[in-house]
């Protein structure tokens, strides 16, 4: 079973007000109780559920409603998850270092007509505007036109016209180097 499989299952329980905890969510599974434990915390922090701890019941509930977002299970998606887990491990290691870098983080206006993508972006959106567009800001350059490579989406850097030309770039730079070599 995929960490996919057990978030779902915990928020299935939390939903039916199960109250469930680490504990429960260690056994159902096998896994070891820092393993469950993770989990919660990534339901918590990465998919921002409003999880409270109820100490009569131990076990979670929801402060209020919550969705659990979608979430893919093929091999793309995966290494789709990585590189966002760490773009924000990136974040969180500079705004460490540069507290500028976090003050003026870097933006963008992508069009996104593929909900799927928005919601696997939503860590960097900002406002949703009219036409499927996002106002994204980002602590990194480089990171962030990873992810939108990685993304394998319909997306359109709006602007600004330096990162969309970036984009092209470095497009034209991995097509040149890869072109079929002469015979």
């Amino acid at each position: 079973m995929s960490a996919n499989d057990r978030i779902q299952w915990f928020h299935k329980k939390i939903s039916a007000n199960c109250y469930p905890n680490a504990s429960h969510l260690s056994e159902r599974f096998g896994i070891s109780h820092r393993q469950a434990q993770r989990d919660v915390e990534f339901l918590r922090n990465e998919l921002e559920a409003p999880l409270a701890y109820c100490t009569k019941k131990k076990g979670y509930y929801y402060k209020e409603s919550y969705v659990l977002p979608l979430m893919l299970e093929d091999e793309s998606n995966a290494d789709y998850q990585a590189i966002v887990s760490g773009i924000r491990a990136f974040s969180e290691q500079t705004a460490a270092r540069s507290v500028i870098q976090m003050q003026l983080p870097y933006s963008a206006v992508l069009e996104i007509t593929d909900r799927m993508t928005v919601m696997n972006l939503r860590s960097f959106i900002v406002a949703e505007e009219p036409h499927h567009r996002y106002r994204c800001e980002f602590p990194s350059v480089e990171l962030f036109l990873g992810i939108i490579v990685s993304a394998d989406a319909d997306i359109r850097i709006v602007s600004p016209d330096w990162l969309r030309n970036k984009l092209l770039d470095f497009a034209r730079r991995l097509l040149n180097r890869n072109e079929a070599p002469e015979e």
